[in-house]
């Protein structure tokens, strides 16, 4: 498990959309807290929100801060590290360093992602993306 997940935090570091898709059964479930639509159910689906929502964040770096495991399942807390282009979260990145944590629920079937889910700090990326204040 470990190592697949090592393989699509790479993939999604390098924005390599089909490595992240590869990781990933055909029929995965994909659900993004607060997100709209959700959950994304198959790889058309998730390879679509990849493509739109990667090129927001780069040089991204998934730093980890610790993970529990289950028989076909693993929870992992990570830090993301990065600067904000385009509109992530459905916020003006303007270039900006954006720092977060995620906490992803993944299931596994026959060696590959099933299910995902992830709750974002959606409080810590609005605090560092807001508007500058004008005094």
């Amino acid at each position: 498990m470990d190592r697949l997940l090592e393989r699509h935090f790479a993939a999604q570091q390098k924005r390599d959309v089909e490595g992240v898709l590869a990781t990933y059964t055909e029929d995965v479930e994909h659900d993004a807290v607060g997100r709209d639509p959700n959950p994304l159910r198959g790889k058309l689906a998730v390879g679509a929100f990849y493509r739109e929502s990667l090129p927001d964040l780069e040089h991204t770096k998934i730093l980890p801060i610790r993970r529990l495991y289950g028989n076909d399942f693993v929870i992992d807390e990570s830090l993301v590290d990065g600067y904000a282009h385009g509109r992530p979260f459905d916020m003006e990145g303007y270039s900006r360093p954006v720092r977060f944590r995620i906490l992803r629920i993944f299931e596994f079937h026959d060696g590959l992602i099933a299910r995902e889910s992830a709750w974002f700090d959606i409080i810590a990326v609005q605090r560092q993306l807001a508007p500058p204040r004008h005094g």
